[in-house]
């Protein structure tokens, strides 16, 4: 079973995409070569600011949802680590094996 990240990634006009990805180094280069997100096309160069593991796609999904709704001043504290994700949402991360 592949682990599913979180990943936020930082824009060339400083706005912030949130997305999920079970391998974030192949979306991120999706993503750079203009396929994926329509969000992303034109807003390069794009950056990978924060990557976290979540675990199932489905908690990815649920936590990508919450993540989103988010505001930026607290999308830029998950970034620097200054708050946990747990905090923010009330959830605690399932260990994978």
């Amino acid at each position: 079973m592949k682990t599913w990240h979180l990943y936020i990634v930082r824009c060339g006009d400083g706005t912030l995409y949130t997305g999920i990805s079970n391998d974030v180094a192949r979306r991120l280069a999706a993503h750079v070569a203009g396929r994926g997100a329509r969000y992303l096309r034109g807003r390069g160069p794009l950056t990978l600011a924060r990557r976290i593991r979540i675990g199932s796609h489905g908690a990815a999904l649920k936590i990508e949802r919450r993540v989103k709704r988010l505001g930026r001043d607290r999308k830029e504290k998950l970034i620097l680590g200054k708050i946990r994700l747990k905090d923010l949402l009330g959830y605690k991360p399932r260990r994978t094996r």
